[in-house]
């Protein structure tokens, strides 16, 4: 899965749903977690269900493992075939049942076991849940300081288990552009290739971000143009290495 952006959408509000997958996101995410009240969970369910069985295509944010909606909310998954994000993720054996899964990872525990879950045959992407781990770390969620290392673990677990690279957790301010086109390029510089949306006014600047430079481009152009052996571009060398980074950002296999 090579998507960059994710929109969520509260799984209790079916109007948004057509709305959302007409805004250009690359993977729309019915959210049923966070999202939504507990008390609003059973309707939430029962919209996403309705939804999908009428032809409608998402991927679905179920809520977490040992929570008591958890099995409900799985069996929709699986029933309806449909790609789906795990939050907290921690437990690979919880995964491989799942059919398509994006871990969200957002948790100390997860973060520590990201290669584990990166490894699970049904995992496709690794998430960051930057807000949660926040909370469970006792930081400010908007400082990316305290995430570098969980960031580079889940880089690392991605490349290793040969994974897309992961995809960056939520800019929670809605109106800062500046803000949110600095958390893209950190996440990026990271390594990331992705980012969770949570309105559909991010997405483009979200896309563009992750896109390459015009300068990357043309040097990348330079490389490839060079040939297979070791070479000189730009008074640098270039090899082997070097020549792949060129091609990952043409699109080249």
């Amino acid at each position: 899965m090579a998507a960059t952006t994710f929109l969520f959408v509260p799984g209790d509000r079916p109007d948004r749903f057509g709305k959302a997958v007409a805004s250009g996101a690359d993977v729309v995410v019915l959210d049923l977690e966070d999202a939504v009240a507990p008390a609003d969970k059973a309707d939430a369910r029962a919209a996403v269900s309705a939804w999908l069985a009428g032809g409608g295509r998402a991927m679905v944010r179920i809520n977490a493992p040992g929570t008591p909606w958890f099995d409900a909310d799985a069996a929709l998954v699986t029933a309806r075939g449909v790609p789906v994000m795990v939050p907290k993720a921690e437990t690979p054996e919880v995964l491989a049942g799942l059919g398509e899964v994006v871990a969200l990872v957002e948790t100390a525990i997860g973060v520590e076991r990201a290669g584990e879950l990166a490894a699970v045959g049904s995992v496709t992407r690794l998430a960051f849940g930057s807000v949660d781990l926040a909370a469970e770390l006792g930081v400010a969620p908007e400082d990316p300081e305290p995430f570098a290392y969980a960031r580079s673990r889940l880089v690392v677990a991605s490349a290793a288990a040969g994974l897309a690279p992961p995809v960056d957790g939520v800019t929670t301010d809605l109106h800062d552009e500046a803000r949110l086109a600095a958390d893209v390029r950190y996440a990026r510089r990271m390594g990331f290739a992705g980012k969770l949306c949570v309105h559909p006014k991010q997405i483009a600047p979200v896309r563009a971000g992750f896109a390459p430079t015009g300068d990357e481009v043309n040097w990348a152009r330079r490389v490839v143009t060079a040939g297979e052996s070791v070479s000189t571009v730009d008074g640098k060398m270039v090899d082997k290495p070097v020549l792949a980074r060129a091609r990952r950002i043409l699109g080249e296999r």
